[in-house]
Parts: C-alpha cells; sequence; structure tokens
C-alpha cells in the first residue's frame, strides 16, 4: 500500500519541520536585512539634511557678509564722493573770511556819506551773501561762535580773557566762523574765551 506523505511528494515530519526553520530563518534573515536597510537610509537621511542645514546656514552668513560688504563699500564710496573737496572747500572759506575782513575794513555806515563808499559797501555785502549761499547749497555751512559756550569740537582758543559779561567758558570773539562740511568739520574757528576770575584770597577768621 502506497503511503499517503509519498504519494502527495511530503518527507517526513523531521523534513518538514527542517523545511520550517530553514523559512524562519529566511524571513528572519530578510527582515533584518530589511531593518539594516531602513537604518541605513535614515541614517543617511539624517546625515544629508545635517549636510543641507550646514550649507543653508554657510549661505546665511555669506549673504549677511555679502551685505554688510556692500554697505560698507557704499558708504566709503558717498564718503567719498561728499568729502573729496574738503581741501578745495577749505581754501574757498578763506575767500569768504577775507570778504568779510574787506567788509569789517570799512568804516561804519553813516547818514550823507560817500556814494562811492556806500555802493562798495552794498557791492562786498552782495557779494558775500551770494558766495554764503553758494557754499551752503554745496554742504559748507560758516557758524558764528561768538557769545555761545567754547565747544572744543568746533572752536580753538586762541586766548583767554576775564570778563564781567560773559560766564567763563563763554565765546568773547570770534575771529573767524567755524566751517562745517556735510556736519563735518573743516575749519575751527579761531575765538577768545572768556576766563573764570581768580579765586579770592581767604579773608582770617574772626578771633584771629
Amino acid at each position: 500500500m502506497t503511503n499517503t506523505a509519498d504519494t502527495f511528494g511530503v518527507g517526513s515530519p523531521a523534513e518538514q519541520a527542517e523545511s520550517d526553520r530553514t523559512d524562519h530563518d529566511q524571513l528572519h534573515e530578510a527582515t533584518e536585512t530589511g531593518d539594516e536597510v531602513m537604518n541605513a537610509a535614515a541614517a543617511r537621511i539624517k546625515a544629508l539634511e545635517a549636510e543641507v542645514a550646514e550649507a543653508h546656514d554657510k549661505w546665511l552668513r555669506s549673504e549677511a557678509e555679502m551685505q554688510n560688504l556692500r554697505a560698507r563699500a557704499k558708504r566709503e564710496v558717498d564718503d567719498a564722493r561728499q568729502y573729496a573737496v574738503q581741501k578745495f572747500a577749505r581754501d574757498v572759506v578763506e575767500a569768504a573770511e577775507n570778504l568779510r575782513r574787506g567788509l569789517a575794513s570799512l568804516p561804519p555806515a553813516t547818514e550823507g556819506e560817500d556814494g562811492i563808499l556806500a555802493k562798495m559797501r552794498e557791492g562786498i555785502e552782495s557779494t558775500e551773501r551770494s558766495f554764503i549761499s553758494i557754499l551752503e547749497r554745496h554742504g559748507v555751512v560758516g557758524h558764528d561762535a561768538a557769545g555761545k559756550p567754547f565747544d572744543a569740537n568746533l572752536h580753538q582758543a586762541m586766548a583767554e580773557q576775564p570778563s564781567a559779561e560773559h560766564e567763563p567758558g563763554t565765546v568773547i570773539q570770534a575771529w573767524t566762523p567755524a566751517w562745517t562740511l556735510h556736519g563735518r568739520l573743516l575749519k575751527p574757528a579761531m575765538v577768545v574765551v572768556a576766563k573764570g576770575d581768580e579765586a579770592a584770597p581767604a579773608t582770617p577768621e574772626a578771633g584771629q
């Protein structure tokens, strides 16, 4: 009589168990291989994300540096354009001061004065006003220091004098104005400053 197991091609129970163990091992190995692949892929993705984040951070820093560089270059160009005429402007204000000295050298206006003298004064005053207006349009501004507190940023003290009419440190007289070019000092004012009273000698106390 033919064995049923032999008829259907099925081995012995021991062979069947061995086959099951083989299938299980292969499935386990396949699972482990899949996990390793997934872990490796996850690690690779994480590494790539870190590289992308680092590259993005470098790009941001580089972009910030480029913006700072562009801003600095623009400031330098603007400064160069704005103050390139500084030496020329310093020479030009000398001409403005000479006009003022010329006016100051004329006698004060009086009623019935010589017509030529009056016209000369008017001509110099008109020329000075026009000249000052042109300078101001180009950023050159004169600042009268007389009667103002001494400012070392704008004034150069040429002398000190006692004065009962001025507080110590006040400009009594300005020989020349202070000149600025777009807010930057071009030429300081030459001034005379009020000096404080000398300390009074101590009086002897009563009874001494």
